[in-house]
Order: structure tokens, then sequence, then C-alpha cells
């Protein structure tokens, strides 16, 4: 199975950044994981909605850019679908066992996701009501990622 996540600006932070290379490194034994950074546009405060809908266009062209045609698109978003950690293993697994061989996580910038791109999923899944820096996602969503693998196999690292 090959898993991108697609996302929006760069990790600064190097604890951040750590993070996610010990998560990449534990799934290299059971997926191909890519992390596909595009760039973020820089977003006035209090900017309005038209400038904020111009913004969120911007970094969907480049989003949708990095989306291979066969991919399982799954956007992370507030209003998404809700998951247990074996849930989530569960929907992993049944995409691979869809015949899916490929599954694509897209996390937005500051201010979301676009329409282009929501239209484009075909799963929005959400990890919470609250919102977390895009940064702090990637590291929650590799986690996730890495202990769905866990429990397929059974495993000892979910409880």
């Amino acid at each position: 199975m090959k898993i991108s996540i697609v996302c929006v600006g760069k990790v600064k932070e190097a604890f951040y950044r750590d993070a996610i290379e010990e998560y990449a490194k534990r799934l290299g034994r059971y997926c191909k994981l890519e992390i596909l950074e595009v760039a973020d546009e820089k977003t006035p405060d209090h900017a309005g909605e038209a400038l904020g809908d111009a913004i969120k266009e911007k970094e969907a062209r480049r989003i949708l850019s990095k989306l291979d045609e066969d991919a399982y698109v799954c956007t992370l978003e507030i209003l998404g679908k809700r998951y247990t950690s074996e849930g989530f293993a569960k929907m992993i697994n049944a995409a691979a066992t869809a015949g899916q061989s490929h599954i694509a996580f897209v996390i937005g910038g500051s201010l979301g996701l676009h329409r282009s791109v929501t239209e484009r999923s075909n799963l929005a899944v959400s990890f919470s009501d609250m919102t977390f820096p895009h940064q702090l996602m990637r590291v929650i969503l590799c986690e996730q990622i890495y202990r769905a693998y866990r429990i397929l196999h059974g495993e000892p690292y979910h409880k």
C-alpha cells in the first residue's frame, strides 16, 4: 500500500520533523509513505472572505496537482467522519481490500481546504472538533497511520 500525505506548508520546528521522520521510519515495514508538501500562501491578518477563498483556491491547485488520479483521497476536515483508532485501521484495511493501492491524506493550510479539494475527496476524516496547527496534525496523522498498521497486524502498540 502506498500512503501519501499531501500538506500545505513546510514543517519548521525540528521536534515536529523528528517525530514525522520517526513514524515514517517505523511505517517503512508496513507501507510506502510519501509526504508531499505544497507551498502555502501568505495570509494577511483580517483577510476577508473573498481573499480567503482566493488563497484557498491557489493552495488547492497545488494540492490537486499532487493527487494521483487513482488515489483514494481522505481530506482532514473538522466536519469529517470520526473514528476510533481501531475504526481508522478498519477504514485503511477496507480501502486495501476493495482494491485501493494508494490512499492520499490531505491536510490543508491555515484557512482550510477549498471546495475543489473537498469535492475530489472520497472521504472526509475528523480527528477532533478542535483546530490543530497543520504541522502538529501531520505528526498526529503519521502516528495514527502507524497505530492502524500495528492494530491490523495484531501487534501490541494501541493499548
